[in-house]
């Protein structure tokens, strides 16, 4: 079975690749011009999918690893 360690772990990670690619995505909204029409909504859409994936991941390692 997983060890509370690696849940955590993997919960972390999970959350700083929903920060890195808001970070991301805000950086090209800011940068403006072609770049920003090109790359900035699908990186705001990239980062809904990223939450979604992260919220459901957490909820099922809250119901699996409750103490």
């Amino acid at each position: 079975m997983i060890s509370g360690t690696l849940v955590k772990i993997f919960g972390i990670v999970i959350l700083i690749i929903v920060a890195i690619v808001m970070i991301l995505g805000i950086g090209t909204f800011f940068k403006g011009g072609e770049t920003s029409k090109k790359y900035s909504n699908k990186l705001m859409q990239l980062r809904v999918l990223f939450q979604f994936i992260a919220i459901i991941v957490l909820v099922i390692f809250a119901y699996f690893f409750k103490n």
